[in-house]
């Protein structure tokens, strides 16, 4: 096990060099770079000005070469890519995800600020769908080919195949716009430090309905579908009859025999989706409901061309999810000690 452990570790090297070397050698050939993106930003702001006072516009004249040699040294830029790659790589070496070329902030700060919402969504969908998706999952098995296991799988299916930004809007429409039974936007109201405890509870959760239930509408389908296979595989073995024959009950036979087996593919996934609730970022959800996010930081930075952001942040959910899915592969073993890695 410990060889295994460390061959892994090992090999998390290249694999997270190889993202990053991929997408800086994508982000050179971008047009648009955050150089030309400031340079268009200030003409365009001389332009209003002159518009407005009448002052003599000297922007669209150009900008002279020393004050563009200023910005790119500014940036980094003046430096050969090869120079800049090995530089960022010492600064990731030390977690130093560097700092936002627009917000003037570190991207750490910018990750913190941003977490909350990110926490507040993930972990309402993760726990919510698999409190869900489970029992219902084992309901659907033991009455597999019934009307209720017909229906469920009908509604599961249709909750599946609409997107969830589709049902965010239409929920936004019916019970944010015509019934005005929840609030349009944020997480919180704007009097929410004035509210009591319990207030501020009763505050934030009914902020937080819509766009949880947008995102769990879809989510917990797969588990559900998943569990309940996985349930009648099992209860088909030779080992559930010989446990009737027992005399034992069926409370008994699937909760202490076949639950273990069964949600073996589960489980080892629990780790990676648990994890992924505190980084992962709904970016039509967060846009839709006004959630200032780590999705919708992901999607500003593209578009503004915020390299530090970009790559800090790859490299941050790219090292999670690499232990992350070491953390699953340990599961198996944990979970079923037949399991050998060698």
């Amino acid at each position: 096990m410990f060889a295994y452990i460390l061959k892994r570790l090992v090999l998390m090297l290249p694999t997270l060099l190889g993202v990053l070397l991929l997408t800086f050698v994508v982000i050179q050939f971008v047009p648009g770079g955050p150089v030309e993106q400031y340079l268009a930003e200030a003409k365009a702001g001389m332009g209003a000005g002159a518009e407005g006072g009448g002052l003599a516009y000297r922007g669209a004249q150009g900008v002279d070469e020393e004050r563009i040699a200023h910005i790119k040294a500014l940036y980094g830029f003046d430096k050969p890519a090869h120079e800049r790659f090995l530089q960022m790589l010492g600064q990731f070496a030390r977690f130093d995800l560097g700092r936002s070329f627009f917000q003037n902030k570190d991207v750490w700060q910018l990750i913190k600020e941003k977490l909350p919402v990110s926490i507040s969504l993930g972990l309402w969908t993760f726990f919510i769908s698999y409190l869900v998706a489970v029992p219902l999952g084992v309901a659907k098995a033991v009455r597999a080919g019934s009307r209720f296991d017909f229906i469920s799988t009908l509604i599961i299916l249709i909750g599946y195949a609409i997107p969830g930004f589709v049902l965010g809007v239409a929920l936004l429409v019916i019970f944010g716009g015509q019934l005005q039974w929840f609030p349009l936007r944020g997480l919180t109201s704007s009097n929410w430090q004035d509210l009591s405890v319990w207030g501020k509870v009763v505050d934030y959760l009914w902020h937080i309905a819509l766009p949880v239930t947008a995102m769990v509408a879809g989510s917990f389908a797969v588990t559900a579908m998943l569990t309940k296979n996985a349930f009648l595989e099992e209860i088909r073995k030779q080992y559930v009859l010989t446990a009737y024959a027992k005399g034992l009950s069926e409370r008994q036979v699937l909760y202490r025999h076949v639950m273990r087996n069964a949600l073996l593919p589960i489980v080892t996934g629990f780790p990676a989706a648990f994890v992924g609730a505190f980084f992962t970022g709904s970016l039509l959800i967060e846009t839709l409901f006004s959630l200032d996010g780590l999705g919708l930081l992901s999607y500003e930075s593209v578009i503004r061309r915020d390299y530090p952001v970009v790559l800090g942040t790859l490299y941050l959910f790219t090292l999670i999810g690499l232990a992350t899915k070491l953390i699953s592969d340990l599961c198996y073993v944990w979970v079923d000690p037949r399991v050998k890695f060698d």
